[in-house]
């Protein structure tokens, strides 16, 4: 018996197995739900629209990201993703679409839903993927503290981060904000998922947070299934219900 070829072919039949598998995934509906909240937010970000893809039938889980680093991040959505008991739609917003972009290769990820969210390419940032785009108006309205984190002010929560929800919608978003570490906007992508795997897109078209047109070029650039909204930068807030609807349409693997 030839022992390489052998051992070739198993290694050839295990490839073969995994774009089998991954192509599968891609193409049949998905029930797990993982969401990852961005800057400034916690995981209450998603308040709105989990009742409502639970009335779907889907499982639903939003990952509490430290906002410590982009490691730490990926790695407490990859420790929610390896829990999940089968393939999983990832959804983030903000900040939260560098987290998916890295830690959406994994496995057990059959898509991607990006909410209002950067989509950095392999080798892109936060800080470098919109470097083309003018500035998003709230840029004055980050405040740093102590320990190189950063906080977003009453007036940066109240008129560009969630300009159109109400008063006391605005209260509790800005007493619930979570410091976020400035390092997490410099760090560099290994391997974009959304290359990889099936995307869809929420644009966010009054967007203060991040300019709208960047939303439109990253969802372009990544062939995603796009909704436009006219909302602020927390469409899963104002506009849940159209929100959960792309979601569900992405767990139905439905593109069209």
């Amino acid at each position: 018996m030839n022992i390489r070829n052998s051992s070739f072919t198993k290694l050839a039949a295990a490839g073969a197995l995994a774009v089998a598998t991954s192509t599968s995934m891609a193409a049949d509906a998905v029930k797990n739900v993982v969401l990852v909240h961005g800057a400034w937010a916690d995981g209450s970000s998603w308040a709105k629209v989990i009742p409502l893809l639970e009335q779907r039938g889907l499982h639903v889980v939003a990952v509490q990201n430290p906002l410590s680093s982009l490691a730490d991040d990926v790695a407490a959505t990859k420790r929610i993703i390896d829990a999940q008991d089968g393939p999983v739609i990832l959804v983030g917003h903000s900040y939260g679409g560098a987290v998916i972009s890295e830690a959406g290769n994994h496995p057990k990820v059959a898509r991607l839903v990006f909410v209002a969210a950067f989509g950095p390419d392999t080798g892109e940032s936060v800080g470098t993927t919109a470097k083309d785009f003018a500035p998003a108006p709230a840029g004055p309205q980050v405040q740093p503290i102590e320990d190189g984190f950063l906080v977003l002010s009453r007036k940066g929560v109240t008129e560009d981060f969630a300009q159109d929800l109400s008063a006391a919608e605005k209260q509790v978003l800005f007493a619930t904000q979570a410091p976020t570490s400035a390092s997490v906007f410099g760090a560099t992508m290994s391997d974009a998922a959304w290359r990889h795997k099936p995307s869809f897109y929420v644009v966010a078209e009054n967007d203060r947070m991040i300019n709208p047109d960047y939303e439109r070029f990253a969802a372009k650039r990544m062939g995603a299934k796009t909704l436009a909204l006219p909302t602020s930068h927390v469409p899963m807030l104002s506009k849940p219900t159209e929100v959960a609807k792309l979601i569900t349409e992405a767990a139905a693997g439905n593109r069209s």
